[in-house]
């Protein structure tokens, strides 16, 4: 009896000296200490990132090798609000992240819609997407993010190539909605593999189809050249597509554009790169990103989208002025660290904490 009264005493005392303790820690102006800050460096997941629970209730093929997913909360609440041109991060079942543009209707709030063509060579996630994320499957999904937002105006020009049309497809139906004048080119391989046609050929006259294997490449520089020099451009497809839409429209006009593939690495300055825990330090080219710099060295360094805007890449720097390139830092991360994956160094030097 003697030693529980003992041993109950003992940790009553222990709990009020944890709670005195943390009521400490909270008054302090020195807390957190300096050695004792949270690194973010290889953090996969951002704190500043809603990540919501999700779970697969529909999947459906609307064209060759495309799948088009239905994704509701599992708890069935209400979904946050998105616009035309914002994108999902799915967090897949083998850890991979990869983004998709929201292609269902923005006034749902209990459902988000994605769809994605599988891609033979590219990184795996779209074939992890194909074969694994069957109906009633749950995942993590953080966003939803608009990297693609559709601005006010009063005529628009719309060029999509294949599985482009995604986040292109709820900014012609907001649009169309508001009387505003637009056009559209929707190009792809054939009609049998182009996603949404019967909805995007049911708009009418405004809309132009060009399958590949009918009427050959689209003639671009005719198309723009008719629409009117006031009118917002949009592009989404494949990097020549782009590069195409943005060389007819020659100098003083830039198109919006959406990658849905990693571009070639940001061109800048050499530089080098300290890894201070591992103790080496690195050249980085200036036709060579700092990610693939440092991945040769340390492979298991955490990657995903290699765009600036899925935040995996994140790592802390200790010393050095930062180029920033990405669209997801905030103004307060951005003070101490970045995204190797575009980001680069505006002097000589950078220190990671790697």
């Amino acid at each position: 009896m003697r030693r529980a009264t003992t041993f109950a005493l003992a940790a009553g005392a222990a709990l009020l000296t944890r709670r005195a303790l943390r009521r400490r820690i909270a008054a302090s102006p020195l807390w957190p200490m300096p050695a004792l800050e949270e690194p973010v460096s290889g953090r996969g997941t951002r704190r500043s990132t809603i990540t919501l629970k999700l779970a697969v209730t529909e999947r459906t093929e609307p064209a060759e090798g495309v799948v088009r997913l239905r994704l509701e909360a599992l708890d069935g609440s209400e979904l946050p609000a998105w616009e035309p041109g914002a994108h999902l991060d799915l967090v897949l079942p083998s850890g991979l992240v990869r983004q998709y543009s929201l292609c269902g209707d923005p006034s749902d709030r209990a459902s988000y819609t994605v769809a994605t063509r599988l891609i033979e060579d590219g990184r795996g996630g779209s074939r992890e997407v194909h074969e694994q994320l069957q109906e009633a499957v749950e995942l993590s999904v953080r966003g939803p993010r608009n990297r693609f937002p559709l601005v006010a105006g009063a005529s628009y020009v719309f060029v999509a190539g294949g599985i482009g049309i995604t986040p292109i497809l709820p900014m012609l139906r907001k649009v169309e909605a508001s009387g505003a004048d637009w056009r559209l080119l929707y190009g792809g391989r054939s009609r049998a593999t182009m996603p949404f046609l019967d909805e995007i050929e049911k708009l009418g006259g405004r809309v132009t189809v060009v399958p590949l294997d009918e009427s050959g490449l689209p003639d671009l520089a005719a198309f723009l050249a008719n629409s009117p020099s006031e009118a917002a451009v949009y592009c989404c497809g494949p990097d020549p597509l782009m590069d195409a839409v943005t060389a007819a429209l020659g100098p003083g006009r830039t198109p919006h554009l959406e990658r849905f593939a990693p571009g070639a690495a940001p061109a800048g300055a050499a530089f080098e790169v300290e890894l201070r825990r591992s103790g080496r330090t690195l050249a980085v080219p200036a036709d060579k990103s700092l990610l693939a710099a440092v991945r040769e060295e340390l492979p298991g360094v955490s990657y995903s989208c290699g765009q600036g805007f899925c935040g995996t890449c994140q790592q802390r720097v200790l010393e050095g002025e930062i180029d920033h390139r990405d669209e997801l830092l905030t103004d307060a991360e951005r003070d101490d660290s970045m995204l190797i994956c575009v980001s680069r160094c505006l002097g000589k030097k950078l220190v990671l904490d790697l």
